[in-house]
């Protein structure tokens, strides 16, 4: 009997880093203020889930507030959505992001953070400066208006 040497083979996924801009670097929106940032996501929002199903969202700038893009991380149900802290991460060192904005949508219409809006906000806050990337805000957004953590002092 012949002793044949069995090669093993190995297969691995390929993993490739992107960020593929559709929006001219001068035409990109310069985030100032909160209203800047409630404007924009209150515009790109889909109005019919907006007092439906939570949806978190989180928008990337670069060093000179000007937004990279706005990643929709997760839509949940009535009263909750997932924000996964590794997905948001890998989405900012994708973009080469310098700061992020945090926002999801209430759709009881109640502006106030629960205590897991704070401690998330806190965890991804202190999450991010590992990786020297500032968080700028946190937003709630309703239909009828938006609550600030930066604004609030929350930050």
């Amino acid at each position: 009997m012949e002793n044949k040497k069995e090669t093993t083979q190995y297969q691995v996924a390929e993993i490739e880093l992107s960020y593929k801009p559709n929006v001219k670097p001068s035409l990109r929106p310069k985030i100032t203020c909160s209203k800047d940032v409630h404007h924009l996501l209150y515009e790109t929002w889909d109005k019919n889930k907006l007092e439906l199903q939570e949806q978190f969202k989180v928008m990337f700038t670069n060093r000179a507030n000007k937004v990279l893009g706005i990643y929709e991380l997760s839509t949940g149900g009535i009263a909750g959505t997932v924000a996964d802290p590794k997905l948001i991460f890998v989405a900012a060192l994708k973009c080469a992001a310098s700061g992020f904005i945090l926002s999801h949508n209430h759709p009881s219409g109640n502006l106030t953070p629960s205590q897991a809006d704070l401690d998330l906000t806190r965890e991804l806050r202190e999450g991010g400066k590992l990786l020297e990337l500032q968080l700028l805000d946190h937003i709630i957004i309703t239909s009828e208006g938006y609550y600030s953590f930066a604004d609030e002092g929350v930050l």
